[in-house]
């Protein structure tokens, strides 16, 4: 018997149809705000074949990427793990595990990402209080006991790397005082992340969360986040459930601990190459490569002075992973970063928010944090500044 698989053409339609060739993606040296350019060693991981999320092989993958994070973060924490998706998924993970409705939150807003942390939490029926410096400044430790002793929040959100503004958020003293609040404490080190001193035990942090594709120079798509002690206990100590399935500790745990339960099919490239990532951040050390990121940091703000041009941020809290430079007087911010892309195939970052139009971001991250890189931008900014007169 002969099966008729004639479609009628009324059904169907061409319309849509496209015969493209084969993809081709044009070489750019990524100095923005992110991603960065990923190393060499985590593309070639990422395009191996993949095997099953359940596969023996790959259960030891992902005891390696926590081990890896572990090393990373300076934290012992058991609960910790890449989430599947960009930075902004493991924020919400981090607020949607720890926060029930009525739940007071504090946020630290001195830029973007702070107000999207306020956005979530609000999300997730949590009753958000904020205190607010500059776009370009920090906070202090007496300004934060004021907030606290005010507030009474159950949680504190901060920005460790400001990616908006290119401000580092001093932590020393913050977890103290947490405890004594009884109050989390999460961070943001999305910008942070390979390339800042993290010291998340010492520091006494409860939650935080990060990005593949900043300072660990891998493709967007996994995002690190861990859970100390006292927030697996808010966690457990839920009366509701986690608002959010696919992002839920409770159960992902039962995947990534010793149980190895389904819960998703992980994206299994994207774990070779954060898996790889990682491994070449242990393989360098982490103080040689927090140093090769201040030294390259600093030759670049030089370069910017001898232009002329001027950084956003004092130099005492100016992240090295993200710099923020003014855009001088009768300058068309756009342009410059259009002809850099256009002309020179340089990727640079225009400002966010309060700073739209008045800074550029550029970011030397990951194995984008190398001399050569500076003098390659200071070189192509230099005749681009020169066309825009």
């Amino acid at each position: 018997m002969t099966t008729n698989l004639s479609v009628s053409k009324s059904t169907v339609s061409d319309a849509h149809l496209r015969h493209l060739p084969v993809l081709e993606v044009p070489e750019r040296l990524l100095l923005g705000p992110g991603p960065s350019n990923a190393d060499p060693a985590v593309v070639a991981a990422m395009n191996r074949q993949p095997i099953g999320h359940l596969d023996p092989a790959y259960l030891a993958l992902m005891d390696e990427v926590q081990e890896l994070l572990r090393y990373a973060w300076q934290t012992n924490n058991q609960m910790t793990y890449p989430v599947p998706g960009t930075g902004s998924a493991a924020m919400e993970a981090t607020l949607a595990n720890v926060i029930e409705p009525g739940d007071r939150v504090l946020v630290g807003v001195n830029g973007y990402f702070g107000n999207r942390l306020v956005d979530m939490a609000g999300r997730y029926g949590a009753d958000v209080s904020t205190i607010h410096r500059p776009w370009g400044e920090a906070f202090s430790l007496a300004e934060i006991r004021e907030a606290l002793e005010t507030h009474r929040p159950t949680l504190l959100a901060l920005v460790h790397a400001e990616t908006s503004t290119g401000v580092k958020q001093p932590m020393e003293g913050i977890g103290a005082l947490c405890r004594e609040f009884n109050c989390l404490l999460v961070i943001d080190t999305v910008t942070s992340l390979g390339g800042v001193p993290i010291f998340l035990d010492e520091w006494q942090v409860d939650l935080a969360y990060s990005c593949s594709q900043k300072g660990l120079s891998c493709p967007p798509g996994m995002s690190p986040f861990t859970m100390g002690p006292r927030a697996l206990d808010k966690l457990d100590s839920r009366k509701t459930k986690v608002a959010n399935w696919y992002l839920d500790a409770s159960l992902l745990r039962k995947y990534w601990g010793s149980d190895r339960s389904y819960h998703h099919t992980a994206p299994v490239n994207m774990t070779y190459a954060i898996r790889e990532a990682l491994r070449l951040v242990a393989e360098e050390g982490l103080e040689v490569r927090w140093q090769r990121h201040q030294a390259t940091a600093e030759k670049l703000w030089a370069g910017l002075a001898e232009m002329g041009l001027a950084c956003h941020v004092d130099k005492a809290y100016r992240l090295p992973t993200l710099t923020t430079v003014k855009v001088p007087n009768g300058v068309d911010a756009k342009a410059v970063t259009r002809l850099l892309l256009n002309e020179h195939n340089i990727e640079i970052g225009g400002g966010l928010g309060d700073l739209a139009g008045q800074v550029w971001r550029i970011g030397l991250m990951g194995s984008n944090s190398q001399s050569d890189r500076v003098d390659t931008l200071l070189a192509a900014l230099g005749q681009v500044l020169k066309q825009v007169g």
